[in-house]
């Protein structure tokens, strides 16, 4: 059976004055990602904003789909490569599911994903893995609340 469970880092204090402080109920993110180090950077870096948590990582697309279902993420945030199933096949199955959740690939490719193709495998972002800054602006244009109500565009990485 597969439970959504939070990913709590207890070394790290803003971590456990979130747990701590419950009055708002934060939106949560599945991360899909076959480096536990991505999942422990990326929960370290959403530990800080107040409204974002991530609850779960999966190690392949075919685990995120599984998670995704049980735990019904307002986000997902997608590695590109990845085993049994890559991030735009993953996207592209989880719109079927969740069509107006926002997913993010996150991926070291950045610069060689167009944006059609993006759009095309129902992607709403792409980021450079490593541009951390851009991840979290990404994550809070596609959790805002007109953004939800407006069809999202295909963004890409612009340096």
């Amino acid at each position: 059976m597969i439970r959504c469970i939070p990913f709590i880092d207890l070394s790290c204090s803003a971590c456990l004055e979130r747990v701590k402080d419950q009055r708002v109920i934060p939106k949560t993110i599945l991360l899909a990602d076959d480096s536990p180090l991505i999942g422990q950077a990326l929960y370290r870096l959403l530990a800080t904003e107040e409204n974002y948590d991530l609850r779960v990582q999966a190690a392949d697309g075919k685990s995120a789909i599984s998670l995704a279902q049980v735990c019904k993420p307002d986000l997902v945030i997608l590695d590109l490569s990845m085993p049994k199933m890559n991030g735009f096949q993953t996207a592209r199955e989880l719109k079927k599911i969740m069509p107006s959740v926002p997913i993010i690939l996150f991926t070291l490719h950045a610069d060689a994903v167009d944006e059609s193709v993006a759009r095309d495998w129902c992607v709403d972002s792409v980021v450079l893995k490593g541009d951390f800054k851009r991840l979290i602006s990404d994550v809070r244009r596609l959790l805002s609340d007109e953004s939800r109500e407006a069809a999202s565009p295909a963004s890409r990485q612009q340096e």
